[in-house]
């Protein structure tokens, strides 16, 4: 008898995503009122909250991509940071919205906020579809939260594990039981 991932229940449906992308893109436009954005998605997991995302920002809006690594195949953060692909261009003068779809021990994202301040963009500002505070171990503060959420392993609406799940409309999570294996006699 070992271990298995199993779903859990829905934590945020599809409609309460869609909504709260809507008021983050209208909280987005207000502040940044007259201003160009440059959003940065970390990808992949932040493939689907982004394209939603941008469309509810109702100002000028240039996007860019990045892909970092922390976690491999495993369900917890390794703390190494890798950078896989980087920005394709300049970001001096720039107000910068990472978009990011969860923010945990927050190593991760520090790194890339330092790395980013030395590249001189005019802001840096952090929209997070997720925050999992209770887990924070750097000192990371998003600016825009979609929703704070208690310590599981995510999965759906971009977030995967081992890459499967991200095309879910919803979040969900995975937990491990025991796996009980039973007799078909």
């Amino acid at each position: 008898m070992g271990k298995k991932l199993v779903f859990g229940d829905v934590m945020i449906g599809k409609e309460e995503l869609q909504e709260r992308v809507q008021q983050l893109g209208a909280q987005i436009s207000k502040d940044y009122h007259g201003e160009s954005i440059l959003a940065i998605c970390i990808l992949k997991g932040a493939v689907l909250f982004m394209s939603d995302l941008v469309r509810a920002i109702n100002t000028e809006c240039k996007m860019d991509f990045m892909a970092v690594s922390s976690y491999g195949g495993s369900t917890k953060s390794s703390g190494v940071v890798r950078i896989i692909k980087d920005l394709d261009g300049s970001i001096e003068g720039e107000n910068l919205l990472i978009i990011e779809d969860i923010i945990d021990s927050g190593l991760t994202l520090s790194y890339l906020k330092e790395v980013l301040q030395g590249r001189k963009p005019k802001s840096i500002r952090i929209c997070t579809l997720l925050d999992k505070p209770e887990r924070r171990v750097a000192d990371i503060v998003p600016d825009y939260i979609g929703f704070t959420i208690e310590n599981k392993f995510i999965v759906g609406y971009g977030l995967d594990y081992d890459q499967k799940y991200r095309n879910l409309p919803y979040i969900s999570y995975l937990e491990e039981v025991e796996d009980s294996e039973e007799d078909d006699e």
